[in-house]
């Protein structure tokens, strides 16, 4: 490698639910099971029927695309990636691209999950964040691994604050139909070209917004991410070309490949559990967010668990399991599975899937103690040797809301702060939000700028959640992990599809939500060796007749009501 600095700091990867937890230091969260209760586009604000922000007429609620110019990335965006920057950041040099002050002076309350120990109210950060927006924002911040019982509480009652942030993964029981009932229509203020006011929000991606139509209204602020695949199959590269080890292209030679690395006396395996690297080198279709398990083929919606290449990814990685290439801590689940940095850089394993966050994170812990360590990323290859196919992730899940209640003066106020927020890498709005002030939360040596221990007390996960900018990666510390990181973003990108229901917000009807909670413990019980790939055929079967086959309906007829996102 060659850092511009070897100090740690950071831009931001693309959002998406496990690189904003690896980025908070949270581990693990729950993902919610279904979406009940959210009304259809067009239907009625309650109900437990369900429905799509795919509607007739959505696509008029969605602000107007207009590109930022105010800075140029280093490595433009392309197939869905991220926009990278490589260059040293000339802090003299930073743009504007908030140059009038929206915010009116009112007081605005925030209410959002916190990981970690919130500042007081009266910091630094939080102090000149309210000068530059022009807006007294005074935050609510919440245990984020009981946020949604929190929630819960605050949307059932009717003292709901200014703005609530709700990620993707706590909207479970009755959230959805608070958020129809409870928050504004934004549409007054950013549909069409009526978001020309706010021109960092103009900039946020189409396909962000349409997962902010909540009951046939634009009511959220996204926070974006790529929609290619954040699972990387990372490796030691340092080992691999010390070794002569080759890259495998496809699911044969990455076995041959983990039973030449591994030898157990010696401590080293190939791998740790490969089932989610399995699922995109086989074209699985995605998992965790629900509508994205489902896919319109020759003429038929099929759900993930009913297909061929699903049975057969967890046979491969069954198959890796029983070779005895996967590290033992992965057989027995623990925390060094879902930790793995010191036993990778160890060497006891070379190969683990995880986010893409984790190609800069690993790189900049071991860049001062060890300075040979090298962590790259595999391109995902077809099982078959040929191209893969790999399918789109959401492209938002993270929402900020503005309450019903609030004033327009209170909405125009938020939404200047969310302008800001939103703000790209390379402007002094966006230093601020994330960095904080320079020479209180971060210095600036060589280009890069790094966070004080005041930084890390005052300047986590507040402001970025009221709206952030479209994807970005940018690590002057490491120019050559960002540019890597990126380019193998738009290689991917280039076999991402996007599934009947990509970027739309839906909401299953309640008598279907705990429908596929099994499948994941199952899956993870079959690649071990505890159950069998039958097993799993038999509970798709089972999920068929106790309702699948009926939520099958269900979505063929919002289909043919709504039609596809990507149509």
């Amino acid at each position: 490698m060659t850092p511009n600095a070897a100090s740690r700091s950071g831009g931001s990867s693309g959002p998406s639910r496990r690189s904003f937890l690896a980025s908070t230091a949270v581990a693990t969260a729950a993902v919610a099971g279904g979406l009940p209760l959210l009304s259809a586009c067009g239907g009625s604000d309650s109900g437990s029927g369900g429905g799509s922000s795919a509607g007739k007429g959505a696509k008029k609620l969605l602000p107007s695309y207009t590109a930022g110019g105010v800075v140029t990335p280093d490595i433009p965006a392309k197939n869905g990636s991220a926009a990278g920057f490589t260059a040293e950041l000339d802090i003299a040099g930073l743009k504007t691209s908030v140059p009038e002050k929206l915010g009116k002076g009112g007081k605005v309350t925030v209410m959002s999950p916190f990981w970690g120990s919130p500042p007081k109210n009266d910091n630094a950060y939080y102090r000149a964040m309210n000068e530059l927006t022009g807006v007294d924002v005074v935050w609510q911040n919440q245990d984020g691994n009981t946020y949604d019982q929190k929630l819960g509480a605050v949307l059932a009652s009717s003292d709901v604050p200014d703005v609530v942030v709700v990620p993707g993964w706590n909207m479970g029981g009755k959230i959805p139909s608070a958020i129809t009932g409870k928050f504004a229509d934004l549409g007054p203020y950013l549909s069409g070209d009526k978001v020309e006011r706010y021109p960092n929000l103009a900039a946020i991606p189409t396909d962000a917004w349409q997962r902010c139509i909540f009951g046939g209204k634009l009511r959220g602020l996204p926070m974006p991410s790529s929609y290619v695949t954040n699972i990387v199959p990372l490796y030691r590269k340092d080992i691999f070309d010390k070794e002569g080890y080759e890259v495998p292209r496809s699911a044969a030679e990455f076995m041959a490949l983990a039973k030449d690395i591994t030898n157990a006396r010696a401590k080293r395996w190939a791998c740790q559990d490969m089932k989610w690297t399995a699922f995109n080198t086989f074209g699985v279709l995605s998992g965790g967010e629900k509508p994205l398990g489902w896919n319109l083929v020759d003429g038929k919606l099929v759900y993930r668990v009913e297909t061929d290449a699903y049975l057969e990814a967890l046979e491969w990685t069954r198959k890796l399991f029983a070779a005895g290439v996967v590290h033992p801590d992965a057989m027995l689940g623990k925390s060094s599975a879902t930790d793995p940095g010191p036993k990778f850089a160890a060497g006891e394993f070379l190969i683990y899937n995880q986010d893409i966050s984790q190609w800069w994170s690993r790189s900049a812990e071991q860049a001062t103690q060890n300075p040979a360590y090298k962590i790259w990323g595999m391109d995902i290859w077809g099982h078959d040797g040929g191209d893969p196919t790999i399918w789109a992730t959401q492209p938002a899940n993270i929402f900020a809301f503005i309450s019903k209640k609030a004033s327009e003066s209170v909405i125009r106020d938020a939404l200047a702060v969310a302008d800001v927020t939103a703000a790209p890498y390379g402007t002094k709005e966006y230093m601020l939000t994330n960095y904080g002030v320079q020479g209180t939360h971060y210095t600036v040596k060589d280009g890069v700028p790094t966070k004080t221990k005041q930084g890390n007390i005052d300047v986590l996960n507040a402001f970025v959640m009221v709206a952030s900018p479209a994807p970005t990666i940018a690590h002057p510390d490491f120019p050559d992990v960002t540019r890597a990181m990126v380019e193998w973003q738009q290689r991917m990108g280039a076999f991402t599809k996007k599934s009947t229901f990509y970027g739309q917000q839906i909401t299953e009807p309640t008598r279907y939500t705990n429908l596929s909670n099994d499948f994941e413990q199952l899956e993870d019980d079959i690649v071990r060796g505890r159950k069998k790939v039958s097993d799993m055929q038999q509970a798709a079967s089972d999920w068929k007749n106790k309702g699948g086959d009926k939520l099958r309906d269900w979505y063929q007829k919002l289909l043919d009501d709504n039609g596809s996102a990507t149509s």
